[in-house]
């Protein structure tokens, strides 16, 4: 009966039913592309050469998903820049700990070229380190033999003090000898809310083969408001250094990192009125910003801070007056470059909770046109006992009032300035009023300059990785400013 009603219904109804099964089959053809998809999918889920194990994949961005599974020209020189910073603290640190059990760096199908005699073959190569493969569920079946962490592994995971903070803090060969090469150890530390100090190790010059050398450069601010700076030359035969690690000698004076403690030694001024410098300064454990380093055409700039927050032990003589000093503030960076015409915005500062950094470099500027000078991406960073929380871009600085500057005759600082980083949601604001400035003329040829190093408090708010934060403190800040207060 049922088929008969259904017989007529097709005579009697043909464009109806024409529709629908033109309707019909259109959701067959639907539904049998989206099962292949899903197949597809659920097999790319369980390819080893996609995930390596785990339930999650962090690929570099921009890399096509299929062209890594073939090895197309498309996943050629792909990388993920600071890997091993994202594996021990971004993903594998203690902020993620509830969250993430493993973290497990690989390489997967790199090309390379092995030579033998005249003979050259490309090879497409892998890596991966085998306690964090097995952790992530992804351990090799070995047919014989066995497959452990080698002592490169080990330190690659989980270097000990002294090799992270040789790796980050390592001196550099420049790769192209240029005569504004230069390459310093630079250290801040606050003996009392009215007295601080800036001491610099630096070499520079036509490193390693031409003609270079050294400087000692240290800076006190007295608690009378008095600014003395003294300065040592050294030539490059006193001088000593190597790629490998974060000492650096200059003649008597050194810096030494021994199991993630510093240790510095200074001495300069006059036979009368001697400076001399003897600090243990260690880093608070994970609060350091990893290496970056930025070429474009004239401008090479590379920049680390091994010890945003830190603490300073130790004894400082100012002439006949000696103080010894007791877990107080200090902070050290590492910067190494060619600054030909180059300038730049800088700052740190510690909070009650958070510290901040942020920076950005401008270059040389255009000859031809009159064009504006080139210039890194401007970042601010906030950390906290985690490490690195968040990195805001911003791309300008207001600065708003004037106050005198201690250094150079008339010269003039902002009394205060603010800038404003954002990060998809995030925004944060940070307002910095100036509480003390030293100037000092640079670039003498033909852009003249002040380059102004500040003291002052300042006020962090706004919303962070969802969430409202607010913060106060000090910290250091510099910048470049007209050469006279009429520029």
């Amino acid at each position: 009966m049922i088929a008969i009603l259904a017989l007529r219904h097709l005579l009697v109804r043909k464009l109806r039913t024409l529709f629908l099964l033109v309707g019909f089959s259109l959701g067959v053809g639907v539904m049998i592309v989206l099962l292949s998809v899903g197949e597809a999918m659920l097999e790319q889920s369980r390819d080893a050469t996609l995930i390596g194990g785990g339930e999650l994949t962090i690929l570099p961005l921009g890399i096509d998903i299929e062209a890594m599974r073939t090895g197309g020209i498309s996943a050629m020189f792909f990388g993920i820049d600071r890997s091993r910073f994202l594996v021990r603290q971004v993903l594998g640190g203690s902020r993620h700990r509830d969250m993430i059990r493993a973290v497990s760096p690989e390489i997967e199908g790199k090309l390379l070229y092995l030579h033998r005699g005249a003979v050259t073959v490309p090879v497409r190569a892998g890596g991966e380190i085998p306690s964090r493969a097995a952790a992530a569920g992804a351990k090799l079946d070995l047919e014989a033999g066995t497959w452990n962490d080698s002592p490169s592994d080990s330190r690659y995971i989980a270097p000990t003090a002294q090799q992270l903070y040789d790796e980050l803090d390592h001196l550099h060969i420049p790769k192209v000898a240029d005569s504004t090469w230069a390459e310093w150890h630079y250290f801040n530390l606050v003996a009392a809310p009215d007295e601080w100090w800036y001491i610099t190790y630096l070499v520079g010059g036509h490193i390693p083969s031409g003609r270079w050398g050294g400087q000692l450069l240290i800076t006190h601010r007295r608690k009378d408001g008095e600014y003395r700076r003294f300065t040592s030359q050294l030539p490059a035969r006193e001088i000593g250094f190597d790629t490998l690690h974060a000492d650096l000698e200059l003649g008597k004076n050194f810096v030494r990192q021994r199991d993630g403690t510093y240790r510095i030694h200074a001495r300069s001024g006059t036979a009368k009125t001697p400076v001399t410098i003897d600090l243990e300064i260690t880093p608070a454990p994970e609060r350091y910003f990893p290496p970056l380093e930025l070429e474009e055409d004239a401008l090479t700039s590379g920049y680390v801070v091994p010890g945003l927050v830190a603490n300073a032990s130790g004894r400082v003589c100012d002439g006949s007056r000696c103080e010894s000093l007791r877990g107080v503030p200090a902070y050290h960076d590492h910067n190494w470059g060619v600054w030909r015409d180059v300038t730049w915005e800088w700052g740190n500062a510690r909070g009650s909770r958070l510290s901040i950094l942020y920076g950005g470099v401008y270059g040389p500027e255009y000859k031809a046109g009159g064009g504006a000078p080139e210039r890194s991406p401007f970042f601010l960073a906030v950390l906290d006992s985690a490490g690195v929380n968040q990195v805001l871009r911003f791309s300008a600085i207001g600065y708003t009032g004037s106050r005198s500057a201690t250094g150079t005759n008339g010269a003039v600082a902002p009394r205060e300035f603010v800038l404003e980083a954002t990060r998809e949601t995030d925004t944060l604001r940070l307002q910095v009023q100036v509480g003390s400035a030293l100037a000092t003329p640079m670039n003498r040829g033909s852009s003249p300059r002040l380059f102004l190093q500040m003291r002052g408090h300042f006020t962090l708010s706004g919303r962070l990785l969802g969430q409202s934060v607010a913060d106060t403190g000090a910290g250091f800040f510099e910048t470049y400013v007209g050469r006279t207060p009429a520029e």
